[in-house]
């Protein structure tokens, strides 16, 4: 095993793997969203990409863990129901995979369920952005809704889905989900559930993956020892870097590797970064304006995105 991941491939996963972590650092994305289609653009078969991804997942998120653990005020009951619906979904997400054929046909399947994810976790980033400053989502400190049971299974469930095919959603999709069902949760009781749901969930994705694809110590070891670094890296760098920026870039990456993964012709995915890049900020800014805000803003008022599960919060920043 030293040997297949003393070499070029391997140092450039972890280089990778690294960059991927300070964005998810910075930012609070679910890693799986970045780390998966690199891997797949790197040369791993997608089936190596999402088994390894979310291995490496279930490790840097127990890490996560016991950072938000005596932090984290998590609302049990719903991290609960995101459990029932997420995990078991989740353990038969690879089983499918393994369904969908073999050789280039599974690759080829599974790569445009990556790509589709991809467009969708884009989409609800966008809508997690908009309101966080529009609607105040992840700011609430006022009376909490009752409890709604079955859309919050439904939820786990759709999400679990999501991860245990492609290793994408258990950072993204879950959390605008939560985010949909219940705005009046604060920052911190955000942060516990996500903590508290996502461990399980990956943990059992991994477990299917393992079972059905194996891993590979080449891919897997660079990207556990340069994920958990990387983040803790961009958590640290958050207070300096304009993250309005990068999470803008983030949509725009996820949304043309998602095309990308499609088979998208390129001219065509040139055309929607240009538009994306062009109209992207002009839109933005109209939005701004009939919300009754100046058109363009400084860091005050737009990056305060809750955090998720992968990003320390602002006292864990600061904390010696």
């Amino acid at each position: 095993m030293p040997e297949a991941i003393l070499t070029a491939d391997a140092l450039v996963v972890l280089v990778v793997s690294l960059a991927v972590g300070v964005v998810v650092g910075l930012t609070g994305m679910g890693g799986g969203a970045l780390m998966t289609p690199a891997l797949v653009f790197l040369g791993v078969p997608p089936t190596a990409a999402v088994a390894n991804d979310l291995v490496a997942a279930a490790f840097n998120k127990s890490v996560g863990a016991a950072v938000h653990a005596r932090r984290g005020s998590p609302d049990l009951r719903l991290a609960g129901l995101l459990v029932v619906g997420s995990v078991p979904f989740a353990l038969v997400g690879a089983f499918i995979v393994g369904r969908l054929g073999s050789g280039e046909e599974q690759q080829e399947l599974l790569r445009l369920a990556i790509g589709a994810t991809l467009l969708l976790t884009a989409a609800t980033y966008t809508l997690r952005v908009y309101g966080s400053v529009f609607r105040g989502w992840g700011h609430g400190t006022g009376p909490q809704r009752p409890v709604r049971v079955v859309p919050t299974v439904v939820v786990g469930a759709v999400g679990g889905l999501l991860v245990g095919v492609t290793s994408v959603g258990s950072g993204s999709i879950i959390m605008i989900a939560l985010l949909l069902l219940y705005p009046a949760l604060s920052a911190k009781r955000l942060v516990g559930t996500d903590l508290v749901q996502a461990v399980p969930l990956v943990v059992a994705a991994a477990i299917g993956h393992v079972i059905v694809t194996g891993v590979d110590w080449a891919v897997l070891v660079p990207l556990v020892l340069g994920g958990a670094p990387g983040t803790f890296l961009g958590a640290r760098l958050a207070a300096w870097v304009p993250s309005q920026a990068v999470r803008r870039g983030i949509v725009i990456v996820l949304t043309l590797t998602g095309l990308s993964l499609l088979r998208v012709p390129p001219e065509a995915v040139g055309a929607t970064g240009a538009a994306l890049l062009v109209l992207g900020p002009l839109g933005w800014a109209v939005l701004r304006r009939l919300h009754g805000l100046p058109a363009f803003a400084g860091r005050a008022d737009e990056d305060h995105l809750p955090p998720t599960a992968d990003t320390p919060t602002a006292d864990d920043r600061t904390a010696p």
